[in-house]
């Protein structure tokens, strides 16, 4: 059976789905190197509780929670079967890791931070997929934890995709164009982040928001970092890799970062 790195994935804009280019292109390409898991647990930003959870649904429906975007995109379904056998399994293992309850949700479907990467590193929907959400209070560490607990069920197959942003500041996202240059402190972060994976300095990412230059600018909220560290927790060891470096709209770092 194939072990599957863990994965972190800037999912950008939704409307990366409909893109081409760029991360589009790179995801698009992805999945077919990566291979086909037996099942996929997504960590998503867009999922927020205050206990951990995770989604139970057989057949999870496509969660379009975004606004003012083309039609196109809300037409969009990405029909994959859930996993609730691996999502119970999941739960069991956060539980007995963390000695927090885990919710089973078995009407929670995929919002896009799942839907978005998957329809193009999986298009033909015939993965069954599972949600853990993030913590609504929890930092760095409670969400390593969370991979942590969740690190064997790559043993049988399972792949472990976090989904969030490298940089994301939408209060100077609007008014930019696709292709706009990132400028200095979305640079100058990107870079310190990439390094810090590379060399395997957990400690130094875990205190991110003081040792990171601009790490308040890039992250005013922390929501789309943290999926990362339920990669690095998921990972065998803590160095990984930058496997695609971009930007979108200037502020939106789409790096993709792949985990041992």
């Amino acid at each position: 059976m194939s072990r599957f790195p863990s994965l972190f994935v800037s999912h950008g804009s939704p409307t990366l789905a409909l893109e081409r280019g760029g991360a589009a292109d790179f995801l698009r390409g992805y999945g077919e190197r990566l291979g086909r898991p037996e099942a996929i647990l997504v960590v998503s930003a867009h999922w927020e509780t205050a206990a951990p959870a995770v989604g139970t649904s057989p057949a999870p429906g496509t969660i379009h929670d975004f606004r003012g975007f083309p039609e196109a995109l809300h037409r969009i379904r990405y029909p994959a079967p859930g996993a609730p056998d691996m999502a119970a399994e999941a739960a069991r293992r956060v539980e007995a890791a963390t000695g927090r309850p885990v919710g089973l949700d078995p009407e929670r479907g995929l919002d896009h931070g799942a839907w978005v990467p998957l329809s193009l590193m999986y298009p033909a929907a015939d993965v069954p997929v599972a949600q853990l959400s993030i913590l609504r209070d929890g930092g760095p560490a409670d969400h390593l934890a969370l991979g942590e607990a969740v690190r064997p069920l790559r043993d049988s197959g399972v792949l472990v995709l976090a989904s969030g942003s490298a940089t994301h500041n939408l209060y100077e996202f609007r008014g930019n164009a696709h292709d706009a240059p990132a400028p200095d402190w979305v640079s100058g972060f990107g870079e310190w982040l990439a390094e810090a994976i590379r060399d395997g300095r957990t400690a130094d990412l875990l205190d991110y928001r003081r040792q990171a230059p601009f790490a308040e600018r890039n992250h005013p909220t922390e929501e789309h970092l943290m999926p990362l560290f339920a990669a690095i927790g998921a990972a065998s060891e803590p160095r990984g890799a930058r496997v695609h470096a971009g930007h979108a709209f200037g502020v939106l770092a789409m790096d993709v970062y792949e985990f041992a």
